[in-house]
């Protein structure tokens, strides 16, 4: 059975100046109008290599990582901006992240101010919007390095009992 796929405003390749990517600035790309706040963005998002985790895509970026689209996606009633629903959905430096990337083309103003997450192992600072980490089960944060260190470790000692049981 074929799936559904959303409908958006159909793409358009616009030669008209006034019609421009909010975000990279293009006129020459393929446009469509965001769903969230009916702005111009390249429809770019079929271009997007899953699990790649590039952010090379202005339509996804604004779709995945923004309050603004969440808020839509939620289905808030009135402005993202006034909206305690989002401001409950996140944590204060993800709410600040998405209201305040560069894929946002309205940015939450004065937005709160939060203290800094620190990798429980090395104390080094870690930004959750940009900076991979990793969350462990009583809610403590390692960084990227320390993080794989321990999955190293952990992997390690799962394989040592199955190696002795082959001697």
């Amino acid at each position: 059975m074929k799936r559904k796929t959303p409908t958006r405003a159909p793409a358009r390749r616009s030669s008209d100046p006034t019609r421009r990517c909010g975000l990279c600035g293009s006129t020459t790309k393929h446009l469509t109008r965001t769903d969230c706040c009916g702005n111009w963005i390249c429809d770019d998002e079929a271009n997007y290599v899953l699990f790649s985790f590039a952010r090379n895509s202005c339509h996804r970026n604004h779709d995945r990582y923004t309050l603004c689209s969440s808020h839509h996606h939620e289905r808030h009633p009135g402005r993202w901006q006034d909206c305690e629903k989002c401001r409950k959905n996140f944590q204060t430096e993800m709410y600040v992240w998405y209201g305040t990337n560069e894929y946002n083309f309205e940015k939450l103003e004065n937005p709160p101010k939060f203290e800094p997450t620190l990798c429980d192992t090395c104390g080094r600072v870690i930004h959750l919007g940009t900076d991979g980490w990793v969350r462990h089960p009583g809610g403590k944060y390692s960084c990227e390095r320390c993080g794989d260190k321990q999955m190293r470790q952990l992997m390690r000692q799962e394989r040592a009992p199955k190696e002795k049981s082959k001697r």
